[in-house]
């Protein structure tokens, strides 16, 4: 993993304060209205009639617009959302620029206010951010719980102490920040991370609350007081949204975090325009930023509210609620549903078998729970001692810390032990949600809580030591890593004109065939062929039924998505670990779709629940599409053809050359420039030329003795070294051009005996983004009547 950069520190902050939030109106503009980002935007507002604002202001005297986003640069948002696009193909942005504060100048209706904003034609949502207090229960009437009991092994615990004992189990290497109002960070437990804060002003009155969370996930293994899930963070930090707003507070900590680190965010809202406190996804603004932070990989965990007034019934019923504008935004049976991708955290029991506390929302949202009561932490007062400690700190904002924790742990071990991996954020909330790893609730308990973690499950099961890891070659001596050499060589893909009765004999492990690339180039016409996919599992565990799927497209050097044409998949009932080479069974490529004669690429993919193959859609961003086709073991390349190097007669190839055609792309998205390279790995005697457009080769700006012109056919042959390797010019590439090539090469009658290979690569940024290769063997052999 490339070294971080160390975090951004904000200016020092301001004085702590014990202000109080107000309630807010808030607005969002459609983006077609192109409502200018500024304070006072209400005069555009009138200027081009968006809506009836002189009305609005005549029953609301005094009210103004004010930017939700106060302290953040647009230019910020749109440079995270620009990193956001690129790292999540999915990802669709909200119209950030769109939100504003409706300020009132005196005491007014603010529902009536909302009402009738939701009326214009131009207002996509408006609504009552009502703040809540710190999402806190205090249990203090139980002082008698056990000590950070949530350390223990399961079913009491997450197991924390178990994950100690293995390499990164401790948070070592990880990055933190904590979203709230107030903390100690002096505190004698927690002070050697040297956290800062990094936005917004300290609230006096909440110090204790974010001391107590931190307590938990981080308090330093020293001899004093206790010890933190994950002590050994390499980082912490704060963000406050006092003196400032909460998503001006997630896009400061954005701006400091980076693929795979957490974010914790402690702070309820009430969802209902009255008592009823839950997560501040609920409201739009939070929803948007929080999607945003997921979409640049950052793992966040969200606490999900205290139910009705802070600690009593009812709690936030999430698949049943509708909020103030009539949606059902938690439910993921209805059509309102939207998932932010944040780790929604409840509260239950601190004793086994854990039930819901009375205020815990519940739900098929609900990704997991942990305790909310009994929790011996860190603890401050508002003149900040650093010296106190409580076995009473509860809620949800007790329950979130325990997830954060986790999540710490689980990113440690697999930074660690899986040579830099990070898991995404949507991967980190299936780990930690998972039931097959993770305690259930009491077997009476009647709501959905999801399950608490269980470290020990994780790392003895199938997330971290015993996880799938299935690669296909990219060529012969691929070990499944991150590699500089072919990526269009494989030697797993392979395309025969009839079935073999046992693959896995016929190719497999122990079949003395297993480092051939020769196997299985052609195929017949006018009946069905079969292709076979060999597939090594370098993971923990076996993988049960294992997809392979595989792909055709014509010959190319650069292979784009785009190209691609399904020819079929297969499951593998088990593929076994210990890297044991295992053949798929046939995939039929019916007659009737095999495309006309000439070579073709075959694509193969293999994926697994626990190790997805990348699906086309994944592929269609140019840097994902760059780092796929290095980076992924689960896809691969045949782009190996074989030749026969006695040449057939060729009124538009010159005599005793053999033609070697190819397409080079451009990229799918837009104009980029790229490198052809040919490598020749030929005998002296031997000749070759790129054949190239005429209009392709005055872009190449070579001088007139360095290339023979074709008049008749409108094409340029340019001399090739050989052997040796000859890299041409950088030249821009239209997006989904196709340019039409060949390479001509002439071995001597003599020397034919021997085989030979070809190759061309086209470079972006001098790196490889994809070649054909070509093996030129001996002369004599019947030639198919269709090669691929």
């Amino acid at each position: 993993m490339p070294k971080q950069k160390p975090p951004k520190r904000g200016k020092a902050p301001a004085r702590p304060t014990d202000s109080v939030e107000k309630t807010k109106v808030i607005v969002q503009f459609k983006p077609e209205f192109s409502v200018p980002y500024r304070d006072g935007a209400e005069d555009f507002v009138v200027k081009n009639q968006i809506g009836p604002w002189t009305q609005l202001k005549e029953r609301f005297p005094g009210i103004s617009l004010r930017r939700l986003f106060r302290t953040t640069k647009p230019e910020t948002i749109q440079t995270l959302v620009e990193r956001a696009r690129r790292s999540d193909p999915t990802y669709e942005p909200g119209h950030f620029l769109g939100y504003f504060e409706v300020t009132t100048a005196g005491a007014a209706d603010l529902a009536e206010l909302v009402k009738a904003l939701r009326s214009w034609r131009a207002v996509r949502v408006a609504y009552l951010d009502i703040p809540g207090p710190d999402p806190v229960v205090d249990a203090t009437d139980d002082p008698n719980s056990p000590s950070q009991g949530y350390l223990d092994p399961a079913p009491d615990g997450i197991d924390a102490e178990y994950a100690w004992g293995i390499s990164g189990g401790d948070g070592a290497g990880q990055r933190f920040i904590d979203l709230e109002r107030g903390w100690t960070l002096t505190h004698e437990d927690l002070t050697a991370h040297g956290a800062a804060l990094l936005h917004g002003v300290l609230l006096n009155s909440s110090r204790n609350h974010g001391t107590a969370v931190l307590g938990e996930v981080c308090s330093v293994d020293n001899a004093l007081g206790c010890v933190g899930i994950a002590p050994s963070v390499a980082s912490v930090d704060v963000v406050s949204f006092n003196g400032s707003t909460r998503v001006d507070a997630i896009i400061a900590a954005l701006g400091n975090l980076s693929f795979g680190d957490v974010l914790l965010l402690e702070a309820q809202v009430t969802v209902d325009g009255g008592n009823l406190l839950g997560p501040i996804e609920a409201f739009d603004a939070e929803f948007d930023a929080i999607r945003l932070a997921t979409a640049l990989g950052v793992i966040v965990v969200e606490a999900g509210g205290n139910g009705t007034n802070n600690g009593f019934a009812p709690a936030l019923a999430m698949d049943t609620f509708t909020d103030p504008m009539g949606r059902q935004i938690f439910n993921p049976a209805s059509a309102d549903f939207r998932d932010s991708g944040a780790i929604i955290v409840t509260a239950a029991s601190s004793a086994s078998p854990h039930t819901r506390l009375v205020y815990g929302p519940h739900g098929e949202r609900i990704d997991c729970y942990a305790w909310g009561q009994n929790i011996e932490t860190c603890a401050s007062d508002n003149a900040g001692a650093t010296d106190l400690y409580t076995s009473g700190f509860g809620g949800t904002s007790g329950a979130s810390p325990i997830i954060t924790g986790a999540a710490l742990a689980v990113q440690g071990m697999a930074e660690a032990s899986l040579l830099g991996f990070r898991f995404s954020p949507l991967q980190m909330r299936a780990i930690l949600s998972d039931p097959a790893t993770g305690t259930a609730p009491d077997a009476g308990e009647t709501t959905d809580i999801g399950v608490m973690p269980d470290l020990r499950a994780i790392i003895d099961g199938t997330i971290l030591n015993l996880t799938p890891d299935l690669y296909l070659r990219d060529f012969v001596g691929d070990t499944g890593e991150p590699h500089n050499g072919s990526i269009s060589g494989s030697p797993d893909v392979i395309l025969l004109p009839a079935a073999v009765a046992d693959p896995q004999a016929s190719f497999g492990a122990g079949s003395g065939t297993e480092n051939s690339s020769t196997l299985g180039f052609t195929a017949e016409a006018g009946q069905d062929n079969f292709i076979y996919v060999r597939v090594l599992n370098q993971g923990g565990t076996d993988a049960a039924n294992a997809e392979a799927t595989v792909y055709w497209s014509p010959v190319a050097t650069l292979v784009t998505p785009d190209l691609w044409t399904l020819v079929g998949t297969a499951v593998l009932p088990n593929v076994p670990t210990g890297e044991i080479l295992t053949v798929s069974p046939a995939i039929t490529w019916p007659s009737a779709e095999i495309p006309g004669p000439g070579h073709y690429c075959l694509v193969g993919l293999i994926g697994h629940p626990q190790d997805p193959a990348p699906a086309p859609g994944d592929l269609l961003n140019w840097d994902n599409f760059r780092r796929f086709i290095r980076e992924n073991n689960n896809i691969t390349w045949r782009n190996f053809n074989v030749e026969d190097n006695d040449p057939a007669p060729d009124p538009d190839t010159p005599k005793g050359f053999v033609a070697l055609p190819f397409l080079a792309p451009g990229a799918f998205d837009r104009v980029r420039p790229f490198q052809l390279e040919v490598q020749a790995r030929l005998p002296k005697g031997a000749k070759a030329y790129l054949e190239v457009p005429s209009a392709f080769a005055r872009r190449l700006r070579l001088w007139p003795d360095q290339i023979e012109a074709v008049k008749k056919r409108n094409v340029v042959r340019i001399p090739i070294r050989v052997p040796g390797r000859q890299v041409f010019p950088e030249v821009l590439f239209a997006a989904k051009s196709r340019t039409r090539m060949r390479l001509l090469v002439h071995i001597p009658e003599a020397l034919r005996k021997h085989d030979y290979e070809v190759a061309v690569r086209q470079l972006f940024e001098k790196e490889e983004v994809g070649r054909v290769t070509w093996r030129l063997t001996p002369g004599g052999q019947k030639k198919p009547k269709r090669k691929l």
